[in-house]
């Protein structure tokens, strides 16, 4: 059975990009959210196996939807995806509990990559 997923971008071209990587390789697209504050909800609702978060998002961003997300599930698997020159934003998820992260624009092979490291 492939593993559920739940894309957070606010970019639709961006979860477009990420749920066809995905569903090539097996994963089941279960829900997507275009802001931190839905990122929420729908975890709650679809309780994913991981999640794919945008740093930057209007609403909420990715980080405070990521510390949201480990205080209802602390096991959640959340990978973040961030342009260049977010470092620092990617340092401060990794210390909030994001498993990994992957920099935009998205390479497959580095997606599936992050993806089957953090679900095994």
């Amino acid at each position: 059975m492939g593993k559920r997923v739940l894309i957070v971008d606010d970019a639709a071209f961006m979860r477009m990009m990420i749920k066809d990587i995905l569903t090539k390789n097996g994963y089941e697209v279960v829900g997507e959210a275009a802001d931190g504050a839905q990122a929420v909800e729908k975890f709650k609702e679809l309780d994913p196996d991981l999640v794919t978060m945008d740093i930057t998002m209007p609403e909420m961003d990715g980080i405070t939807s990521l510390k949201q997300i480990k205080q209802v599930s602390p096991e959640a698997k959340i990978i973040m995806c961030s342009a260049m020159g977010q470092q620092a934003m990617v340092i401060d998820a990794i210390q909030a509990g994001a498993k990994d992260f992957i920099v935009k624009p998205f390479q497959a092979d580095r997606v599936i990559e992050a993806i089957q490291k953090v679900l095994n």
